[in-house]
């Protein structure tokens, strides 16, 4: 009997987020260490209670290519890292300047603009240091992933150059182009880092990383697909950050471009092909899967 067959799906995300927010809070200095302000700001967006969907995708990949791949979730949780910088860069004024992030106030509007640039800088800076201590990989390994990371953070198909085609895009005439371009860098780019990051940690094969490569393109899409529909049809409540605001500043996001009910159909194709880009790992996959569908099928 598989792990996916022995417990559900959540009890599998609860149990990976508990893990990562273990590893976290060992490696994200504690709020009464100086200077106190730095790590109060950091530690209030990182444990505002996020879903953990890239580290755990790092790790599910990982378990697909080793059985036990062990300090795993050290690596994954450098993702997280860098996944709750740019949530705190991204909601400052000068750039999508949202009030609500995770159903509390955003960042800046609780310790200041300057701190809360300060507090993505750090986790930024972190999420490498960690990296540089996993003790558990060779050299060579640590190079690969250390690139990977930098490169879907960046600015040449990753997630700052997505960011920057995204402030461009605005009020512009939303085109299938423009819009590939702001999300397979914004979002996807990342996505797909954590499962290559995960495979590279548990020593894949390349014909490995190229399916998990294919997944994370898939499911990375799915994800922005989805979450341009759900601003549209879920409240801020239900969300956790403010609905309806990508309308508001004309973004070019999927519903745009497509309406919503070719929207619903897209997603569900890239689950489907996220599906089939597993093949070669048969049931070890099994978790990445359910993954995929519950990103698709996800309210929030």
């Amino acid at each position: 009997m598989t792990e996916a067959q022995q417990i559900t799906l959540n009890e599998f995300l609860a149990e990976q987020a508990r893990t990562v927010d273990r590893v976290l809070e060992e490696w994200v200095p504690d709020e009464s260490v100086e200077p106190v302000s730095i790590h109060r700001a950091m530690r209030y967006s990182l444990f505002a209670g996020g879903k953990r969907i890239r580290p755990i995708l790092a790790i599910a990949a990982a378990r697909a290519v080793s059985d036990s791949p062990a300090g795993v979730e050290h690596v994954a949780a450098t993702l997280e890292l860098i996944h709750t910088y740019s949530l705190i860069h991204d909601d400052l004024p000068a750039l999508d300047n949202d009030d609500l992030r995770r159903g509390r106030p955003t960042n800046h509007k609780v310790f200041g603009e300057a701190m809360a640039i300060l507090a993505g800088d750090a986790l930024l800076t972190l999420a490498f240091e960690v990296l540089a201590r996993l003790n558990r990989v060779s050299a060579e390994s640590k190079i690969r992933m250390v690139e990977e990371l930098s490169r879907a953070s960046g600015t040449v198909g990753g997630m700052i150059g997505g960011q920057v085609h995204d402030i461009e895009g605005e009020r512009k005439p939303p085109t299938p182009h423009l819009l590939e371009s702001i999300h397979r860098a914004k979002t996807g780019a990342l996505l797909r880092a954590s499962v290559r990051i995960g495979a590279i940690y548990a020593g894949a094969s390349e014909d490995e990383i190229a399916a998990l490569s294919e997944y994370g393109e898939h499911v990375g899409l799915a994800f922005q697909i989805v979450d341009d529909v759900l601003d549209v049809e879920q409240s801020s409540e239900s969300l956790g950050k403010t609905a309806g605001k990508d309308e508001a500043q004309q973004k070019i996001t999927f519903p745009a471009v497509y309406g919503l009910e070719q929207s619903h159909k897209m997603a569900e194709t890239e689950r489907l092909r996220a599906h089939a880009a597993l093949r070669i790992f048969d049931d070890r996959a099994d978790r990445l899967r359910q993954i995929a569908d519950f990103i698709v099928h996800r309210k929030t």
